[in-house]
């Protein structure tokens, strides 16, 4: 009867590679904190090798690097893309993703102690609602790393997070209706106080500002970055003696809110009404007519959370504790020359 070769095990590789087991373990956990040349000639010994894991024992947990994705809000369309960004960074890294809503966290020492027991390795924030400084105490004290995506108000220089180029894709969502002629262009947004909402208004003043047409106050609104608020904000500015002719929204969930009020009052779009919205999520491309929107990299905010979250696990310094990247404007056909509206 012929003899079986021998399966490859860890310290073949790693001798086959010149590094130790550890080295090679961390290379087939995802772990971030292995050069680049060495990940990959171990990746190559490791197929070479013809490696194969052994399964675990009975009983025996499978130890994984594991990340929450923590939410205080209801799903929707934008959370929807963040997770995605979140799951396929955690499958090319072999990391572990578990997702959850906390809508309110009454006892914080006990919140950060059940993630570590739970055996989450970082935590990825994603809030419509501020941390605190008892939140953020909590998870320090058990050394749990923690990402925040797109905050809304974190005055700790310290807190690292992830978002978009905001004041640009206000700016840019501006000067496309101002580039179709119009100049009575409103702003519906979320809380007042968030970091985010205020870069976009600041683009959309800035854009306004710089050619000459006057910011009404009675044109912007502040609400929550949901439907109903589209819905109603968007019916206060229509019903003005004067109203828009063009609304720039904080985001695309929000915009169908203020398309519908648009069509309760027999407006169509966008021959009569042009709407930007922001976030470029699926409901943007679903909608009737399609929404020209400010696209926000979502998934890849979601990535770059994921494998930040790891390296600061892995106890590795990071180059900055906040990280932008670049929106886009996506011109679709709820946006056209002013010259259509019949406010105009």
């Amino acid at each position: 009867m012929p003899v079986s070769p021998r399966r490859a095990t860890l310290a073949t590789v790693a001798a086959s590679a010149g590094v130790s087991v550890a080295t090679v373990s961390k290379v087939l956990n995802g772990r971030s904190d292995v050069a680049p040349a060495t990940r990959s000639l171990v990746e190559s010994l490791l197929r070479e090798h013809d490696y194969i894991a052994p399964s675990p024992r009975r009983g025996e947990a499978v130890v994984a690097d594991t990340v929450e994705v923590q939410f205080d809000n209801d799903f929707n369309a934008y959370s929807t893309e963040i997770i995605q960004g979140v799951v396929t960074a955690g499958a090319e890294v072999g990391a572990g993703v578990v997702v959850s809503v906390r809508k309110r966290i009454d006892h914080p020492a006990a919140w950060a102690r059940d993630l570590v027991a739970a055996g989450r390795r970082a935590l990825i924030a994603v809030t419509c609602d501020e941390l605190n400084a008892r939140q953020l105490n909590a998870l320090s004290r058990v050394q749990l790393p923690l990402v925040v995506i797109d905050p809304l108000n974190l005055p700790y220089a310290q807190v690292t997070s992830i978002g978009s180029t905001n004041f640009a894709g206000g700016l840019a969502a501006t000067q496309h209706l101002l580039s179709l002629g119009h100049r009575r262009i409103a702003y519906i947004g979320g809380p007042a106080t968030a970091a985010c909402n205020q870069a976009r208004l600041h683009g959309y003043r800035a854009a306004m500002e710089a050619e000459g047409a006057p910011v009404r106050p009675e044109y912007t609104r502040s609400g929550h970055f949901r439907y109903q608020d589209g819905l109603e904000y968007g019916g206060a500015v229509l019903d003005l003696p004067q109203p828009p002719t063009a609304i720039f929204v904080g985001c695309d969930e929000s915009a169908l809110g203020v398309m519908e009020a648009a069509r309760a009052r027999g407006l169509r779009i966008p021959e009569d009404l042009s709407i930007v919205g922001f976030d470029d999520t699926q409901i943007a491309r679903m909608a009737s007519p399609p929404l020209t929107t400010v696209r926000q990299p979502l998934r890849e905010m979601g990535g770059v959370a994921l494998r930040t979250a790891l390296r600061l696990a892995a106890g590795e310094k990071i180059d900055s504790h906040h990280v932008e990247l670049a929106t886009e404007l996506i011109v679709r056909a709820s946006t056209a020359d002013v010259a259509c509206a019949k406010h105009a």
